[in-house]
């Protein structure tokens, strides 16, 4: 489940290792936007063929990658992607409208981290030199106020803040209103590239061969109404957009997803669009508590099936509340065997000894990436030894707003420590030691990021009497393997697994639990944007048609989830074919 951005990807090498093969390497010296000449080559060389051809094995016309790099270079390759899915949503009228030369759009954290007060001047984005006479730094003023106005502006009319930022700083402080709402809706068209019916995109074995013209028109005509009903200015309270992305996502209660184990009188039944039925069968996860227009745009992508948010506090002792999209069959379900233990006291017997009347939780919260600092647990007990018996309420609340929120448990009087790699392990539904072998806070981060095993058994068990054989995997952002520990579990032989998972040490502990377990073949990728749809289709001439494509990522990352869509569609496509 987790992709890091932060391992830079070299596109010469094909990320791909055999069982018993080393990661690949990344290549960390690519050229930037800096060394590139007016042709678009890299220290006077033409780009790598390989990276062109990644990209238009990803759905771009080679002559749109080729102006890509030459606007941006090719160092950071979310950028470029962005930037080419810009150009491909508004016909390059993204590129006639908005300079992009010179101006890589920044990430919030690159924002926040800018000293105005300490901008001297030099590094001037359009070329212009500073004035001695001091009207540079008036020009640079008077740039910050129409800015902040455009922002403004923006943002009474509906769009996030963040946004508006980052279309003036594509587009220039300069761009008219109208141009920078084109920019706005080509970036979320960006971000939502594959967030549409499928009629209204042709799948062929180059991925997206067009962004759609419907798609197109429907961009403009919302950017014409939206400067209409506001006049190109500020005016009138601000409304929220269908899918405005700070919006939260109206979610079920209780979380019981369709249906739970102990479930006997409640029933429900769905039916799903005859372009959605497996095999291949897909499932996707994502946090439940993420923005509306993060799950709108999945569900949008995913044939309009509607998530099923579940809380696995039903599965296990921790809360975990996750929605998933999905065609599997949603009857006939039967949970993992032995079944787990629903409360702390059940999981862990020997804290109640310790356990003080006032703390009256019977479940712990979601696993975090991190946990309580010495110096917290310090404090705690700093609070209790200070305090009468019991502690009055105000240091009870205190503590227990503590304890819920760093999962902490009592390991003697007036003691508490935050849960062990090992007891995450246990209440995730892995096999002791599963991650031993790395770093503790690797570990801690990790399984803070991985499915839980026991809700996501129950969901994939209607597999096991489909694939009495067995079936192949592809699995996207892997992460330590929560879905194949599943699969294992429920009896399902694996017979190929192609992992695509960034991160080293998820792919180390992966192939380890799989050379201690299984008997298939397991190929793991490094970087997702490595594989193509031609190499999709090639695993599938080798190893025949993926059985279950399945994947999960944490809040918004549309630039991920954009592959996986394109994936699955590549696998489609390429089934079909073949």
């Amino acid at each position: 489940m987790a992709q890091d951005s932060d391992d830079s990807f070299e596109w010469e090498s094909d990320g791909e290792a055999e069982p018993s093969s080393a990661p690949a390497s990344r290549n960390m010296d690519a050229a930037g936007l800096s060394t590139l000449d007016p042709n678009g080559r890299a220290n006077g060389e033409a780009p790598p063929n390989s990276l062109v051809e990644g990209y238009v094995g990803m759905g771009f016309t080679r002559e749109m990658v080729v102006k890509g790099i030459k606007e941006i270079g090719h160092n950071d390759s979310n950028a470029l992607l962005e930037l080419l899915l810009t150009y491909k949503t508004l016909g390059d009228e993204a590129a006639g409208n908005c300079s992009t030369s010179g101006l890589i759009p920044r990430s919030t954290e690159d924002d926040d981290d800018f000293d105005f007060e300490n901008w001297d001047g030099d590094d001037n984005a359009d070329g212009r030199e500073p004035n001695s006479d001091g009207s540079g730094h008036e020009d640079f003023l008077r740039e910050m106020s129409e800015k902040d106005n455009k922002i403004k502006s923006l943002v009474n009319m509906g769009f996030p803040e963040d946004e508006a930022n980052r279309a003036i700083t594509i587009c220039g402080v300069d761009a008219a209103l109208s141009v920078l709402v084109d920019s706005i809706y080509a970036a979320q068209a960006a971000g939502n590239c594959s967030y549409m019916n499928p009629s209204e995109y042709e799948v062929t074995d180059r991925g997206f061969d067009s962004f759609g013209g419907r798609k197109k028109a429907r961009l403009m005509e919302d950017s014409k109404k939206k400067m209409k009903r506001y006049g190109g200015g500020a005016q009138g309270s601000r409304p929220h957009l269908d899918g405005y992305h700070g919006e939260r996502m109206p979610l079920p209660y209780p979380m019981v997803g369709f249906n739970l184990p102990t479930d006997r009188l409640r029933s429900v039944t769905r039916s799903l669009p005859k372009q959605a039925i497996g095999p291949p069968y897909f499932y996707y996860e994502n946090m439940a508590r993420a923005p509306k227009s993060v799950w709108m745009e999945i569900s949008r992508s995913l044939y309009d099936i509607e998530p099923e948010f579940v809380d696995s506090k039903y599965f296990c002792a921790a809360a975990r509340e996750r929605g998933y999209v999905h065609n599997l069959p949603i009857e006939k379900r039967s949970p993992l065997r032995p079944l787990p233990p629903k409360t702390i006291f059940e999981a862990f017997p020997h804290y109640e000894k310790w356990w003080p009347a006032w703390d009256h939780r019977e479940q712990l919260n979601c696993f975090e990436t991190r946990v309580a600092s010495p110096n917290q647990i310090k404090q705690i007990e700093c609070a209790l030894a200070r305090s009468t018996n019991p502690p009055p309420i105000t240091v009870q609340k205190y503590v227990m707003d503590q304890c819920r929120e760093w999962n902490l448990v009592w390991v003697g009087k007036n003691k508490v420590a935050p849960l062990e790699q090992d007891e995450m392990e246990y209440l995730h539904g892995f096999p002791r030691n599963h991650t031993r072998g790395v770093a503790n806070t690797k570990r801690y981060k990790c399984l803070g990021d991985s499915f839980q095993v026991d809700t996501v058994g129950y969901h994939l068990s209607v597999l096991k009497d489909m694939f009495p054989n067995g079936i192949n995997v592809l699995s996207l952002f892997t992460g330590i393997g929560g879905g194949e520990v599943a699969l294992h579990r429920l009896g399902i032989h694996m017979k190929t697994l192609i992992s695509v998972e960034i991160n080293e040490d998820n792919r180390r502990i992966l192939k380890g639990w799989w050379d201690q377990t299984q008997t298939g073949t397991l190929i793991e990728i490094a970087d997702v944007k490595s594989l193509t749809n031609d190499r999709v289709e090639s695993f599938i001439r080798r190893f025949g048609r993926f059985d279950l494509v399945i994947g999960g990522l944490e809040g918004e990352q549309p630039a991920l989830f954009y592959h996986y869509s394109r994936i699955l569609n590549a696998v489609k496509s390429a089934t079909t074919r073949i």
